[in-house]
Protein backbone atom coordinates (compact mmCIF):
# COMPACT_ATOMS: atom_id res chain seq x y z
CA UNK A 1 0.00 0.00 0.00
CA UNK A 2 1.22 3.56 -0.71
CA UNK A 3 1.96 5.86 2.49
CA UNK A 4 0.97 9.40 2.18
CA UNK A 5 4.30 10.69 1.17
CA UNK A 6 4.53 8.10 -1.49
CA UNK A 7 1.55 9.17 -3.17
CA UNK A 8 1.94 12.99 -2.89
CA UNK A 9 5.10 12.57 -4.30
CA UNK A 10 3.66 10.38 -7.28
CA UNK A 11 0.81 12.80 -8.10
CA UNK A 12 3.44 15.84 -8.01
CA UNK A 13 6.23 14.49 -10.13
CA UNK A 14 6.65 16.72 -13.15
CA UNK A 15 5.42 14.45 -16.64
CA UNK A 16 8.84 13.92 -18.13
CA UNK A 17 9.05 11.22 -15.35
CA UNK A 18 5.25 9.79 -14.41
CA UNK A 19 3.65 11.04 -18.20
CA UNK A 20 3.45 7.17 -18.90
CA UNK A 21 2.42 5.82 -15.36
CA UNK A 22 0.05 8.50 -15.58
CA UNK A 23 -1.35 7.90 -18.97
CA UNK A 24 -1.86 4.10 -18.27
CA UNK A 25 -3.26 4.23 -14.38
CA UNK A 26 -5.93 7.56 -15.80
CA UNK A 27 -6.52 6.28 -18.89
CA UNK A 28 -10.16 3.76 -18.14
CA UNK A 29 -11.74 6.99 -16.78
CA UNK A 30 -11.00 9.74 -19.46
CA UNK A 31 -12.98 11.50 -21.37
CA UNK A 32 -12.42 11.92 -24.63
CA UNK A 33 -13.29 15.20 -26.23
CA UNK A 34 -14.83 13.17 -29.22
CA UNK A 35 -17.09 11.34 -27.14
CA UNK A 36 -19.16 14.05 -26.52
CA UNK A 37 -20.68 13.92 -29.45
CA UNK A 38 -21.75 10.23 -29.26
CA UNK A 39 -23.16 10.84 -25.77
CA UNK A 40 -25.61 13.59 -26.93
CA UNK A 41 -27.04 10.98 -29.42
CA UNK A 42 -27.14 8.35 -26.67
CA UNK A 43 -30.69 7.32 -25.42
CA UNK A 44 -30.26 8.64 -21.81
CA UNK A 45 -29.47 12.37 -23.35
CA UNK A 46 -32.19 12.41 -25.77
CA UNK A 47 -34.33 11.25 -22.65
CA UNK A 48 -32.66 13.77 -20.74
CA UNK A 49 -33.62 16.32 -23.28
CA UNK A 50 -37.27 14.66 -23.88
CA UNK A 51 -37.54 15.69 -19.70
CA UNK A 52 -36.76 19.15 -20.09
CA UNK A 53 -39.38 19.89 -22.74
CA UNK A 54 -41.98 17.91 -20.70
CA UNK A 55 -40.75 20.26 -17.59
CA UNK A 56 -40.90 23.16 -19.88
CA UNK A 57 -44.55 22.22 -21.27
CA UNK A 58 -45.50 21.63 -17.41
CA UNK A 59 -44.77 24.78 -15.99
CA UNK A 60 -45.87 27.54 -18.99
CA UNK A 61 -49.54 25.52 -18.38
CA UNK A 62 -49.57 25.04 -14.83
CA UNK A 63 -48.56 28.73 -14.80
CA UNK A 64 -50.80 29.97 -17.54
CA UNK A 65 -47.48 31.72 -19.25
CA UNK A 66 -48.71 34.09 -22.18
CA UNK A 67 -45.70 33.21 -24.72
CA UNK A 68 -46.68 35.82 -26.72
CA UNK A 69 -46.16 38.14 -24.15
CA UNK A 70 -42.74 37.10 -23.31
CA UNK A 71 -41.76 37.48 -26.74
CA UNK A 72 -42.89 40.83 -26.77
CA UNK A 73 -41.38 41.42 -23.58
CA UNK A 74 -37.79 39.89 -25.13
CA UNK A 75 -38.04 42.10 -28.12
CA UNK A 76 -38.36 45.18 -26.33
CA UNK A 77 -35.26 44.53 -23.79
CA UNK A 78 -33.23 47.50 -23.05
CA UNK A 79 -29.97 46.05 -25.42
CA UNK A 80 -27.53 47.81 -23.70
CA UNK A 81 -28.31 46.62 -20.23
CA UNK A 82 -29.08 42.77 -21.19
CA UNK A 83 -24.95 43.25 -23.47
CA UNK A 84 -23.48 44.59 -19.94
CA UNK A 85 -24.68 41.19 -18.52
CA UNK A 86 -23.70 39.02 -21.25
CA UNK A 87 -20.44 40.61 -20.84
CA UNK A 88 -20.43 40.10 -17.21
CA UNK A 89 -21.24 36.46 -17.27
CA UNK A 90 -18.23 36.21 -19.25
CA UNK A 91 -15.73 37.79 -17.66
CA UNK A 92 -16.63 35.74 -14.80
CA UNK A 93 -14.70 32.97 -15.86
CA UNK A 94 -11.45 34.37 -15.45
CA UNK A 95 -11.93 34.32 -11.64
CA UNK A 96 -12.68 31.29 -12.10
CA UNK A 97 -9.97 29.99 -14.01
CA UNK A 98 -7.44 32.13 -12.12
CA UNK A 99 -8.59 30.44 -8.79
CA UNK A 100 -8.18 26.54 -10.27
CA UNK A 101 -5.20 27.66 -11.46
CA UNK A 102 -3.88 28.48 -7.88
CA UNK A 103 -5.43 25.10 -6.82
CA UNK A 104 -3.48 23.04 -8.81
CA UNK A 105 -0.36 24.84 -7.92
CA UNK A 106 -1.30 23.66 -4.24
CA UNK A 107 -1.53 19.98 -5.98
CA UNK A 108 1.81 20.35 -7.09
CA UNK A 109 0.60 20.93 -11.24
CA UNK A 110 2.27 24.03 -12.11
CA UNK A 111 4.74 25.20 -14.56
CA UNK A 112 7.26 24.98 -11.48
CA UNK A 113 6.82 21.59 -11.34
CA UNK A 114 7.91 20.77 -14.88
CA UNK A 115 3.65 20.45 -15.99
CA UNK A 116 2.71 22.66 -18.87
CA UNK A 117 -0.35 24.51 -17.77
CA UNK A 118 -1.88 26.69 -20.18
CA UNK A 119 -2.48 30.66 -18.92
CA UNK A 120 -5.12 32.14 -18.17
CA UNK A 121 -6.94 31.91 -21.71
CA UNK A 122 -6.59 28.54 -22.07
CA UNK A 123 -8.04 27.57 -18.79
CA UNK A 124 -10.84 29.88 -19.64
CA UNK A 125 -11.11 28.01 -22.94
CA UNK A 126 -10.89 24.87 -20.91
CA UNK A 127 -13.84 25.79 -18.53
CA UNK A 128 -16.18 26.83 -21.45
CA UNK A 129 -15.59 23.86 -23.04
CA UNK A 130 -16.83 21.87 -19.80
CA UNK A 131 -19.57 24.12 -18.79
CA UNK A 132 -20.97 23.17 -22.85
CA UNK A 133 -20.39 19.82 -22.21
CA UNK A 134 -23.04 20.03 -18.97
CA UNK A 135 -25.27 21.96 -21.45
CA UNK A 136 -25.63 18.94 -23.43
CA UNK A 137 -25.31 15.92 -21.62
CA UNK A 138 -26.84 15.00 -18.04
CA UNK A 139 -25.45 14.30 -15.11
CA UNK A 140 -22.66 16.68 -14.73
CA UNK A 141 -20.22 15.23 -17.16
CA UNK A 142 -18.77 18.13 -17.84
CA UNK A 143 -16.26 18.04 -14.70
CA UNK A 144 -14.36 14.95 -15.95
CA UNK A 145 -14.18 16.62 -19.08
CA UNK A 146 -12.58 19.40 -17.73
CA UNK A 147 -9.69 16.94 -16.11
CA UNK A 148 -9.31 15.58 -19.45
CA UNK A 149 -8.78 18.61 -21.17
CA UNK A 150 -6.10 19.73 -18.43
CA UNK A 151 -4.38 16.67 -19.04
CA UNK A 152 -4.11 16.33 -22.04
CA UNK A 153 -2.33 20.06 -22.21
CA UNK A 154 -0.19 19.61 -19.24
CA UNK A 155 -0.10 15.55 -18.77
CA UNK A 156 -1.11 16.21 -15.35
CA UNK A 157 -2.56 13.34 -13.74
CA UNK A 158 -6.38 13.41 -14.42
CA UNK A 159 -7.13 12.00 -10.87
CA UNK A 160 -5.59 14.86 -9.35
CA UNK A 161 -6.83 17.26 -11.00
CA UNK A 162 -10.36 15.90 -10.72
CA UNK A 163 -9.84 15.98 -7.20
CA UNK A 164 -8.76 19.89 -7.25
CA UNK A 165 -12.06 20.20 -9.33
CA UNK A 166 -14.56 18.36 -6.56
CA UNK A 167 -12.99 20.84 -3.52
CA UNK A 168 -13.77 23.57 -6.18
CA UNK A 169 -17.06 22.39 -6.30
CA UNK A 170 -17.33 22.12 -2.49
CA UNK A 171 -16.27 25.38 -1.69
CA UNK A 172 -18.49 26.85 -4.47
CA UNK A 173 -21.72 25.14 -2.48
CA UNK A 174 -20.99 26.39 0.69
CA UNK A 175 -20.46 29.68 -0.40
CA UNK A 176 -23.69 29.43 -2.75
CA UNK A 177 -25.94 28.36 0.15
CA UNK A 178 -24.94 30.77 2.67
CA UNK A 179 -24.85 33.78 0.17
CA UNK A 180 -28.68 32.30 -1.22
CA UNK A 181 -29.92 31.89 2.23
CA UNK A 182 -28.91 35.82 3.55
CA UNK A 183 -30.44 37.15 0.44
CA UNK A 184 -33.52 34.83 1.15
CA UNK A 185 -33.55 36.76 4.37
CA UNK A 186 -33.41 40.03 3.45
CA UNK A 187 -36.00 39.23 0.70
CA UNK A 188 -38.96 37.26 2.46
CA UNK A 189 -37.43 37.77 6.25
CA UNK A 190 -38.48 34.93 8.60
CA UNK A 191 -41.50 34.17 6.66
CA UNK A 192 -39.73 32.00 3.88
CA UNK A 193 -41.88 30.32 1.68
CA UNK A 194 -42.14 26.48 1.13
CA UNK A 195 -40.70 26.40 -2.31
CA UNK A 196 -37.61 28.13 -0.61
CA UNK A 197 -37.38 25.98 2.91
CA UNK A 198 -37.61 23.08 0.15
CA UNK A 199 -34.35 24.20 -1.48
CA UNK A 200 -32.76 25.19 1.67
CA UNK A 201 -33.37 21.59 2.53
CA UNK A 202 -31.82 20.48 -0.61
CA UNK A 203 -29.56 22.61 -0.21
CA UNK A 204 -28.14 21.46 2.95
CA UNK A 205 -28.39 17.88 2.35
CA UNK A 206 -26.04 18.12 -0.30
CA UNK A 207 -23.31 20.34 1.68
CA UNK A 208 -23.88 17.78 4.70
CA UNK A 209 -23.45 14.75 2.34
CA UNK A 210 -19.95 16.65 0.63
CA UNK A 211 -18.74 17.56 4.34
CA UNK A 212 -19.24 14.06 5.78
CA UNK A 213 -17.63 12.43 2.54
CA UNK A 214 -14.68 14.47 2.53
CA UNK A 215 -14.52 13.62 6.55
CA UNK A 216 -14.69 10.01 5.80
CA UNK A 217 -12.10 10.10 2.78
CA UNK A 218 -9.86 11.79 5.31
CA UNK A 219 -10.25 9.98 8.35
CA UNK A 220 -10.17 6.28 6.46
CA UNK A 221 -7.73 7.15 2.99
CA UNK A 222 -5.16 4.11 4.14
CA UNK A 223 -8.19 1.77 4.96
CA UNK A 224 -9.81 2.20 2.01
CA UNK A 225 -6.81 2.48 0.04
CA UNK A 226 -6.15 -1.22 1.25
CA UNK A 227 -9.29 -2.72 -0.28
CA UNK A 228 -9.06 -0.90 -3.82
CA UNK A 229 -7.73 -3.14 -6.39
CA UNK A 230 -4.12 -2.49 -6.73
CA UNK A 231 -4.21 -0.80 -10.11
CA UNK A 232 -6.94 2.05 -8.77
CA UNK A 233 -4.77 2.78 -5.38
CA UNK A 234 -2.58 5.16 -7.25
CA UNK A 235 -5.74 7.15 -9.09
CA UNK A 236 -7.52 7.72 -5.34
CA UNK A 237 -4.05 8.70 -3.92
CA UNK A 238 -4.18 10.96 -6.32
CA UNK A 239 -7.80 12.24 -6.41
CA UNK A 240 -7.00 12.43 -2.33
CA UNK A 241 -4.24 14.76 -2.71
CA UNK A 242 -5.52 16.62 -5.17
CA UNK A 243 -8.94 17.16 -2.91
CA UNK A 244 -7.02 18.42 0.52
CA UNK A 245 -4.32 19.92 -1.45
CA UNK A 246 -7.11 22.36 -2.72
CA UNK A 247 -9.06 22.46 0.63
CA UNK A 248 -5.90 23.75 2.89
CA UNK A 249 -6.38 27.18 3.90
CA UNK A 250 -9.40 27.80 1.75
CA UNK A 251 -10.37 31.64 2.72
CA UNK A 252 -9.17 33.28 -0.28
CA UNK A 253 -10.96 30.51 -2.26
CA UNK A 254 -14.10 31.05 -0.76
CA UNK A 255 -14.05 34.85 -1.25
CA UNK A 256 -13.15 34.46 -5.14
CA UNK A 257 -16.29 31.66 -4.97
CA UNK A 258 -18.30 35.16 -3.03
CA UNK A 259 -17.51 37.32 -5.78
CA UNK A 260 -18.69 35.10 -8.40
CA UNK A 261 -21.75 33.92 -6.96
CA UNK A 262 -22.75 37.99 -6.54
CA UNK A 263 -21.77 38.75 -10.45
CA UNK A 264 -24.09 36.03 -10.85
CA UNK A 265 -26.73 38.00 -9.05
CA UNK A 266 -25.68 41.33 -10.69
CA UNK A 267 -26.30 39.34 -13.94
CA UNK A 268 -29.99 38.67 -13.81
CA UNK A 269 -30.70 41.41 -12.30
CA UNK A 270 -29.25 43.66 -15.17
CA UNK A 271 -31.75 41.37 -17.44
CA UNK A 272 -34.56 41.79 -14.94
CA UNK A 273 -33.91 45.95 -15.30
CA UNK A 274 -33.54 45.33 -19.12
CA UNK A 275 -37.40 43.86 -19.55
CA UNK A 276 -38.26 46.49 -16.84
CA UNK A 277 -38.79 44.36 -14.20
CA UNK A 278 -38.31 45.96 -10.42
CA UNK A 279 -36.89 43.63 -8.28
CA UNK A 280 -34.32 44.46 -5.53
CA UNK A 281 -30.15 43.29 -5.71
CA UNK A 282 -30.73 40.61 -3.17
CA UNK A 283 -34.25 39.23 -5.08
CA UNK A 284 -31.74 38.91 -8.15
CA UNK A 285 -29.29 37.24 -5.73
CA UNK A 286 -31.31 34.95 -4.40
CA UNK A 287 -32.92 33.87 -7.85
CA UNK A 288 -29.85 33.52 -9.51
CA UNK A 289 -28.11 31.00 -6.91
CA UNK A 290 -31.18 29.18 -6.44
CA UNK A 291 -30.77 28.73 -10.30
CA UNK A 292 -27.32 27.52 -9.94
CA UNK A 293 -28.24 25.49 -7.05
CA UNK A 294 -30.95 23.41 -9.14
CA UNK A 295 -28.13 22.92 -11.93
CA UNK A 296 -26.45 20.54 -10.07
CA UNK A 297 -29.48 18.09 -10.48
CA UNK A 298 -28.37 15.77 -12.93
CA UNK A 299 -31.50 14.76 -14.68
CA UNK A 300 -31.73 17.24 -17.38
CA UNK A 301 -28.76 18.96 -19.18
CA UNK A 302 -27.70 22.12 -16.64
CA UNK A 303 -30.81 22.00 -15.33
CA UNK A 304 -32.85 22.86 -18.72
CA UNK A 305 -36.82 23.12 -17.99
CA UNK A 306 -36.72 22.90 -13.82
CA UNK A 307 -34.14 25.91 -13.72
CA UNK A 308 -36.78 28.17 -16.08
CA UNK A 309 -39.63 26.87 -14.34
CA UNK A 310 -37.90 27.39 -10.45
CA UNK A 311 -36.84 30.84 -11.45
CA UNK A 312 -40.20 31.66 -12.76
CA UNK A 313 -42.14 30.62 -9.44
CA UNK A 314 -39.59 32.64 -6.70
CA UNK A 315 -40.03 35.85 -8.95
CA UNK A 316 -44.00 35.60 -8.94
CA UNK A 317 -43.67 35.29 -5.12
CA UNK A 318 -41.99 38.59 -5.41
CA UNK A 319 -45.16 39.76 -7.56
CA UNK A 320 -43.31 39.98 -10.90
CA UNK A 321 -46.04 39.29 -13.37
CA UNK A 322 -45.61 35.62 -14.51
CA UNK A 323 -45.16 36.11 -18.29
CA UNK A 324 -42.51 38.90 -17.37
CA UNK A 325 -41.05 36.37 -15.08
CA UNK A 326 -40.81 34.14 -18.08
CA UNK A 327 -39.66 36.51 -19.83
CA UNK A 328 -36.59 37.10 -17.34
CA UNK A 329 -35.55 33.53 -16.95
CA UNK A 330 -35.74 32.84 -20.94
CA UNK A 331 -33.19 35.75 -21.04
CA UNK A 332 -31.42 34.94 -18.37
CA UNK A 333 -30.74 31.52 -20.18
CA UNK A 334 -29.95 32.46 -23.38
CA UNK A 335 -26.83 34.05 -21.32
CA UNK A 336 -26.16 31.56 -19.06
CA UNK A 337 -27.46 28.36 -21.57
CA UNK A 338 -27.95 28.16 -25.11
CA UNK A 339 -24.93 30.93 -25.50
CA UNK A 340 -22.60 29.33 -23.92
CA UNK A 341 -23.84 25.81 -26.81
CA UNK A 342 -22.94 28.22 -29.37
CA UNK A 343 -19.60 29.68 -28.09
CA UNK A 344 -18.69 25.69 -26.90
CA UNK A 345 -19.26 24.41 -30.02
CA UNK A 346 -17.20 26.62 -32.21
CA UNK A 347 -14.50 26.14 -29.53
CA UNK A 348 -15.36 22.54 -29.72
CA UNK A 349 -15.52 21.99 -33.13
CA UNK A 350 -11.90 24.21 -33.50
CA UNK A 351 -10.52 21.30 -31.26
CA UNK A 352 -11.67 18.49 -32.73
CA UNK A 353 -10.04 19.64 -36.22
CA UNK A 354 -6.65 20.60 -34.75
CA UNK A 355 -6.63 16.96 -33.33
CA UNK A 356 -7.86 15.58 -36.51
CA UNK A 357 -4.94 17.71 -38.17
Amino acid sequence: MLTTDDTRASAMEPPATTAGDERASDGPVEERPDSLGKRFLSPQTLVSFGLALALAIFFIRRLEIDTSAVWDNARNANPFLFGLAFVIFYLGFIPRALRWRAMLARAGISPERGYAVPGTRGLVEIYLLSWFANCVVPAKLGDAYRSYLLKRASKASFSTTLGTILAERLIDLAILFVAMVGAALVVFGTHQPGQARQTFAGGGALILAGGIGVLVMWKTRERFEGLLPERFRQQYARLHDGIFASLKRPQGFALVSLGIWLSEGLRLFLVATALGADITPATAIFVALLSSLLTAIPITPAGLGLVEGAMVVMLTLVDVEVSLAASIALMDRVIAYFSLIVVGLVLYVRRVRHDVL
